[in-house]
């Protein structure tokens, strides 16, 4: 079975056919359970209980013997939900993942009913769904502390303050269309709305791309880095993308500030098993220029994505950009992690 696919809009759907949800950074699963079979479905078809056995676990010693629901994998951290932590269960020895599952237990939130004993739910609208996910919570989620139900509303301020104070784990808003069923494979159901922020950042570094402009290396990507309370400049990122009637000019920029060392904190890493000669290589420059980047998701230090150019900021020192401007409001109360239902 294929989970539903949420279309990238730019604002929040408004009107009487929608219902809103958080949209949680986690991993998107299937959990299907027939008797003592249990299957947890990645969005790419992956087989996911053996990375997270405590899950398979509980959902096994659920009162309910067959079911699918539709969720996210999240795991918390003090206030927080940790997409890195999540990636470390993603690790070929069973011995360290029966370790970090006791260390740091995931949680599924669930936010879809499919189907429960021989009523196939996926075929009603989510007018039905979800009461009837309501439902299977109150019975089934009052006493686990693995599966939490995922808030959902109808109420548009609802979605603008999820959308608002997006961050800690939830990177902006689920829109799902309430008339229609649950669509498998396609996107004409939902549609998803990130919160999208910016920071300015120093260029401390910059690769060369694969391709030559008029017989020349031009940059290809830029490193970059933020200033921590120590004053240490660390990088935490690229931004590619760039056009490439530019290119050249910007080649020519950096390449007459080459520099022996410009991060003195944490500094881009070495050869790993997924890196090639050319993703190693990059030089250094003297911190002098600010840009201005959009991003989606800054964690345990680095943006976890590539970035956008806004706009180069030559109005602002390189000092000033600080990894303070990075704080984000968390959008977990504390009762999303034992929620009542």
């Amino acid at each position: 079975m294929l989970t539903m696919e949420a279309r990238s809009v730019d604002r929040l759907p408004r009107g009487a056919e929608w219902q809103y949800e958080p949209k949680w950074d986690g991993f998107r699963c299937l959990l299907i359970r027939s008797g003592s079979r249990l299957r947890m479905q990645s969005k790419s078809g992956r087989e996911l209980a053996r990375y997270f056995p405590e899950v398979a676990v509980a959902a096994l010693n659920l009162a309910e013997t067959q079911f699918a629901l539709d969720g996210e994998l999240v795991i918390p951290i003090g206030k927080r939900f940790s997409f890195d932590d999540l990636l470390q269960r993603i690790h070929p020895a069973a011995s360290r993942v029966k370790r970090l599952a006791t260390a740091t237990p995931a949680v599924f939130l669930a936010f879809d009913l499919l189907g429960c004993g021989t009523d196939d739910i996926a075929g009603l609208p989510l007018t039905k769904r979800r009461p009837a996910l309501e439902r299977f919570a109150k019975r089934h989620f009052k006493h686990s502390e693995i599966f939490v139900l995922s808030p959902a509303s109808r109420n548009h301020t609802d979605a603008e303050r999820w959308l608002a104070r997006a961050g800690g784990g939830s990177d902006g808003v689920i829109a799902k269309r309430i008339d229609l069923p649950y669509q498998t494979g396609n996107r004409e159901g939902m549609q998803k709305i990130k919160r999208i922020r910016s920071a300015d950042c120093v260029i401390g570094g910059f690769r060369y791309g694969e391709r030559r402009t008029a017989g020349r290396k031009v940059v290809g990507s830029l490193l970059l880095g933020l200033y921590d309370e120590k004053g240490q400049l660390n990088h935490v990122g690229f931004t590619s993308g760039l056009k490439s009637a530019a290119k050249a000019a910007l080649t020519d920029q950096l390449e007459t500030i080459v520099n022996d060392r410009s991060f003195t904190g944490n500094a881009p890493g070495g050869r790993s098993r997924w890196s090639t000669k050319r993703s190693t290589e990059w030089q250094s420059v003297k911190p002098k220029f600010v840009v201005e980047v959009s991003y989606d998701h800054f964690t345990a230090g680095r943006f976890r994505h590539g970035t956008t150019i806004i706009r180069w900021r030559p109005d602002k020192k390189p000092r000033q950009c600080t990894m303070d401007q990075l704080e984000q409001k968390s959008v977990l109360p504390a009762a999303l992690l034992r929620a009542p239902v």
